[in-house]
């Protein structure tokens, strides 16, 4: 065996690394952390894929499609005639910033009476993207909506790894039960169910739906007012496009879930972030002074600080909304993950339905694959909403929600997700102990865990002082997928931290990766 080959079998040997992936994707984490960690220094020579592929026991294909993988992202160079070698990453940032630097000083005469600021603004855009669009025909080229919608690059940071934050752990979800229940929905031959969803999708999983959020949120809903939907995102998508216009307002958390700010920018919405304390969204006499259409908010729970909203925010919230006859739109995404006392009783049924627009999501409990969630209309917004979602969505997906209403009528839901609160709650307190442990007595002083009892994850927050965008860098080299709390404001950010999951991970992962996020706070805030 070659070094390289050494090395990354004793990296693929360790079975708590990405032990879920295929090993094509196995093969090429390993390689790409050995690159970003330095030990596959700048210009190695890996082996060739037949050598590799005899040493560490796999196929040659798939050694091929790891390195193919790795070229076509640049962490590897191919020469012909020579073979495949590591590149030179640090050069090639400093190659870009310099190019990028020269681009940006570079005179860019204005028209003939045009604005210095206008100017100024689009000789920025062309610097940003002359890599991007030099070789592209005009009608490639992205919009200015389109930059500002891509330049999150929300998937990377979500890629699954331990400590993702909002993942659930869908590896035990009950995929035999679920199949039997789906054999029989199809063996039923319901034509019906071939057909796209109408009035606001399948009646028996909308009448389960409003039996459960009844019992367990306290929403005040009709199964007439109960619509299907693809999830979360194509639900504050219709409501959007429905209820307000290009160049409205939007009131939404600061810092706030990317998503629903990806949404409101697609549709031309203007943001006004409104600050985020220990009870929820603070309204102050600034953000008064404005007039919303939409107010975007997650009262029960908020992503991502995990703040719980005040009684008495919430009805000022309310009288807010009424007095400047804007929609308030509840997400409500995690509420079946409380690990002690009572689940708080939702926004809507506090407002008697009819101002607040209530929406929920079955990813978070079973799956993301499946697509579906669900959304609340006030009773006099139920038909636009059911003919709008219709005509613009044209929803489908009558066989999962068949399946899905005679799982939850079984009461495969109810025990599905006391399974999870149950594991969930004491990966959580495991992963507290954890980090508490073995960030120390000092860097324990400068770090603190958040304790809210619920959710998918915890926040370490961390001095102001601190670079956490930094240390989620750091975190990712590693395999750890932490995301950086200041990442999610939308004005300048006021704390510092890490978004920590602890649904998707092991406790067996949850000792030893714990300990390796924590080492990596701890030294991060000793030499700051």
């Amino acid at each position: 065996m070659t070094p390289v080959s050494d090395m990354l079998a004793a990296t693929l040997a360790q079975t708590d690394f990405q032990p879920r992936l295929p090993r094509q994707r196995r093969l090429y984490e390993a390689a790409k952390a050995a690159i970003y960690q330095q030990r596959l220094a700048a210009g190695s020579k890996l082996p060739s894929s037949r050598d590799l592929a005899a040493d560490l026991g796999i196929a040659r294909n798939t050694v091929m499609a790891a390195f193919e993988q790795l070229a076509a992202e640049g962490y590897v160079v191919s020469v012909a005639g020579s073979g495949t070698y590591v590149a030179d990453l640090q050069a090639m940032a400093r190659a870009q910033r310099g190019e990028r630097q020269m681009r940006a000083a570079r005179p860019v005469p204005a028209a003939p009476g045009a604005d210095a600021d206008t100017d100024n603004a689009d000789r920025m855009d062309n610097a940003d993207n002359a890599d991007n669009t030099a070789a592209l025909p005009a009608a490639a080229t992205l919009s200015r909506r389109g930059r500002e919608l891509t330049q999150f690059a929300a998937g990377a940071r979500y890629e699954i790894q331990p400590f993702a934050p909002g993942e659930p752990d869908f590896s035990s979800f009950p995929v035999k039960q679920w199949q039997r229940l789906q054999n029989r929905v199809w063996r039923d031959g319901r034509a019906d169910l071939l057909d796209y969803g109408q009035s606001g999708g399948y009646l028996p999983l909308r009448r389960a739906i409003t039996d459960y959020l009844r019992l367990s949120r306290s929403v005040s809903v009709s199964v007439e007012q109960v619509l299907i939907t693809s999830g979360t995102q194509q639900s504050l998508d219709l409501c959007a496009q429905l209820l307000a216009d290009a160049g409205d307002t939007a009131w939404v958390e600061d810092p706030c879930y990317w998503g629903a700010r990806r949404v409101f920018q697609a549709r031309d919405l203007q943001l006004h972030p409104v600050t985020v304390d220990a009870d929820g969204m603070a309204l102050d006499a600034d953000d008064l002074a404005t007039s919303p259409r939409l107010i975007y908010v997650t009262p029960s729970h908020q992503y991502p600080t995990g703040a719980v909203m005040s009684l008495a925010r919430r009805r000022a919230l309310l009288d807010a909304a009424a007095r400047k006859n804007a929609w308030i739109l509840e997400d409500d995404y995690d509420s079946e993950f409380r690990y002690s006392g009572r689940p708080l009783a939702s926004l809507q049924g506090l407002d008697g339905g009819h101002r607040v627009v209530y929406m929920g999501t079955f990813s978070k409990v079973l799956y993301p694959g499946i697509k579906v969630g669900y959304l609340v209309a006030p009773p006099a917004l139920v038909a636009p909403f059911q003919s709008a979602l219709y005509d613009l969505q044209r929803p489908g997906q009558m066989m999962v929600q068949a399946t899905l209403a005679d799982f939850i009528a079984l009461g495969h839901f109810t025990t599905h997700v006391r399974k999870l609160r149950h594991t969930y709650g004491a990966r959580r307190e495991l992963l507290r102990r954890t980090l508490s442990h073995h960030l120390g007595s000092d860097a324990g002083q400068l770090a603190t865990i958040s304790r809210q009892e619920s959710g998918l994850h915890l926040v370490v927050e961390l001095p102001d002082w601190a670079d956490d965008v930094a240390l989620h860098g750091q975190a990712h080299a590693a395999g750890l997928s932490v995301n950086a709390l200041s990442t999610y404001y939308l004005a300048p950010p006021i704390r510092k931290g890490l978004l920590v999951g602890y649904a998707y991970v092991t406790e067996e992962k949850i000792a030893h990766d714990g300990q390796r996020l924590a080492t990596l706070i701890r030294n991060a805030l000793r030499r700051a």
